[in-house]
């Protein structure tokens, strides 16, 4: 088992976005050699900014030498090309959390992976099994949800699918913990386990707000004093994606069939009028002006 887990050399990264650049980062911060792909080169550029800003930050708290972030750097190569994926021992797929983009990645992906290769998905609610199974190596698939962000977080959720080997499993933990991350084994159930308690706390403040309970104000003051949590729930919602919120939340109603699991209705608004948080400028909070203004 060590053996599979040393072979480890190159990783590819599918998918650009906050996840993508930040599995890079510390992966190439690690001592491996990263490809980076994406459809978008634009996407390339801003990861490669984004990194390089983080590592920055790293450097002046004193956490990395600038030799080092010098030498990460180094190691990254990006590329709008599948066939570069041929000299990657495993291959992380980071994409959007849609299962028919999913599968139309690994439909281009799987042709330019040697044997040997492993393929890791960084979904954060998708089933493993089936994924898996649209792939040419079940055994050799695993579920790798990283948390965000990714060069500040240290939990890894591995997530085996029903045809997942043992082999390929103690490959990707080891890879974890020279990451620097701390995994966790989950079964292959709807969201895992972070997922399936924090979505669902999300989705609640959201009815909250929706029933006229408490004000955003009032929701997130309330849990980031009352039950110590560092950001309320809904600032999290924001800073996740109310998009990526609803489509968990919709995985979990569908897979476990239970109306405690029902989006919100003012979730599904928001995601529908295109305030997705932070990202988009706007979501339970107006993100303009020089600091966070409450939209309800």
């Amino acid at each position: 088992m060590a053996e599979a887990a040393t072979t480890i050399k190159t990783i590819g990264i599918i998918g650009a976005g906050q996840m993508g650049s930040g599995i890079a980062h510390v992966a190439a911060l690690a001592g491996y050699d990263v490809y980076l792909a994406d459809l978008d080169q634009a996407a390339l550029d801003r990861a490669t900014g984004v990194i390089d800003k983080n590592l920055s930050r790293q450097v002046k708290s004193g956490k990395v030498k600038e030799t080092d972030k010098a030498a990460a750097e180094k190691r990254i190569k990006t590329g709008t090309a599948f066939d570069r994926f041929k000299d990657c021992d495993v291959v992380i797929e980071a994409a959007t959390e849609n299962e028919a983009v999913k599968r139309e990645i690994y439909r281009k992906l799987v042709p330019n992976l040697k044997p040997s290769a492993i393929v890791a998905s960084n979904t954060s609610s998708i089933s493993i099994t089936r994924l898996a199974a649209s792939t040419d190596r079940p055994g050799k698939f695993i579920g790798m949800h990283f948390m965000n962000p990714v060069p500040v977080m240290t939990l890894v959720e591995l997530i085996r699918g029903i045809a997942t080997d043992e082999t390929t499993f103690a490959a990707v933990r080891e890879l974890a913990v020279k990451l620097g991350k701390t995994p966790v084994a989950a079964e292959d159930f709807p969201a895992f386990i972070v997922n399936r308690i924090l979505l669902p706390m999300i989705n609640e403040a959201v009815y909250t707000l929706y029933e006229g309970v408490g004000s955003v104000e009032a929701i997130d003051t309330a849990m980031k004093l009352g039950a110590n949590h560092p950001m309320g729930p809904l600032e999290l919602a924001d800073f996740i994606g109310l998009d990526t919120c609803l489509a968990v939340m919709q995985v979990l109603y569908e897979g476990l069939a239970d109306s405690k699991y029902r989006p919100c209705p003012l979730l599904v608004k928001y995601v529908e009028a295109g305030w997705l948080g932070r990202k988009a400028g706007r979501g339970f909070y107006d993100y303009h002006g020089d600091k966070p203004v409450p939209t309800r």
